[in-house]
Parts: structure tokens; sequence; C-alpha cells
């Protein structure tokens, strides 16, 4: 069964409109991690890094995790991501910013994980009538939903991520 897809909240479209939010979601979508992990993951202050997961917690997106001991016996107050990937649609109220930030967020992935890491890179051109490019999308979103259904079928397998885009070129 597909994954459904729905238009995104005003909240959920500002959430994800930012590279570093997507970046914590990724992160916590692979493990359950507090803010100092996140922070030092990712190389930024601990203060701006909880500005940000208290974003993605107030859009749904990030939920605390239960309370554990760390390795020094003190608590520690993980968080992860409630989905593995979201399908929304028409996000209210997005700019270039909201636009960009997947493509931002893949940047800093890929270099945090290495050109080794790269294992599909396909760049193209096509011609396409507005009813292909809508059938090119179409046959794209039901590869990636066959996949994203099974995925809990995998979960002993190397983590993968992607991105497509789909755009018209400038003219």
């Amino acid at each position: 069964m597909a994954l459904p897809h729905r238009d995104a909240s005003e909240r959920e479209a500002k959430a994800l409109a930012h590279p570093l939010r997507l970046r914590i979601l990724r992160l916590c979508w692979q493990a359950e991690l507090t803010n100092k992990q996140l922070a030092e993951r990712l190389d930024r202050d601990p203060g701006t890094v909880l500005y940000h997961v208290r974003q993605l917690v107030a859009a749904g997106l990030l939920e605390p995790a239960p309370v554990r001991a760390g390795d020094s016996g003190a608590l520690e107050k993980p968080y992860r991501a409630k989905a593995r990937s979201w399908w929304l649609d028409d996000p209210p109220g997005t700019g270039a910013d909201a636009a960009f930030a997947p493509v931002e967020a893949l940047q800093e992935e890929l270099r945090a994980a290495g050109p080794s890491a790269v294992r599909t890179f396909v760049r193209f051109a096509l011609h396409l009538s507005p009813e292909a490019a809508a059938e090119l999308d179409q046959r794209l979103m039901a590869l990636l939903d066959e996949y994203t259904t099974t995925d809990s079928d995998r979960l002993d397998q190397p983590a993968h991520g992607g991105i497509i885009v789909l755009h018209r070129l400038a003219d």
C-alpha cells in the first residue's frame, strides 16, 4: 500500500523549508539522537540545533524518544523522526528557499558521506509535453512508493538516500 500523498500544512512546509532541519530529520531517521549528538554530527552550535529541533517537533515531524542513560550515566533526551518519508504535495507559501532546501541538504549529506558514497548519478534533459511530464512524475512516484512501503522489510540493509527533482529548464 502506497504512502498517502497530502497537502503540507503551513507549519510542515515552513519546517521542511530549511536544509539544516532536513538534515536533522535524516539523522533522526537513522538513529535516535540527542541535541548534543546532532550538534556534533552537524558541526553546529547546540543552541542553533535546538531551535531547529523545536521547529520540527512543533510541526509534528520529529518527536522525543524515551529518555535513556548515556555513557556517563546521565539521562539523555533523544529525538526520532516520526516518518521515514513524507509525501507532502503543494506546500503553501513556499518560495525559492523552500524549493532549494532539499538540494542544499543533499549537498551537505553527500559531502559528509564522501564521494565514494554516491551509488548512482543521473543528470538528464528531455523534451516533454505537460502530459508526458505528468506521466513521468507519476511513474517515478509509483516506483518510490513501491520501495518506501516495503522499507521495513529491509531494515537489516544499509540506508540509502536520494532526491529526484524534475524541473523545467530555463529558456
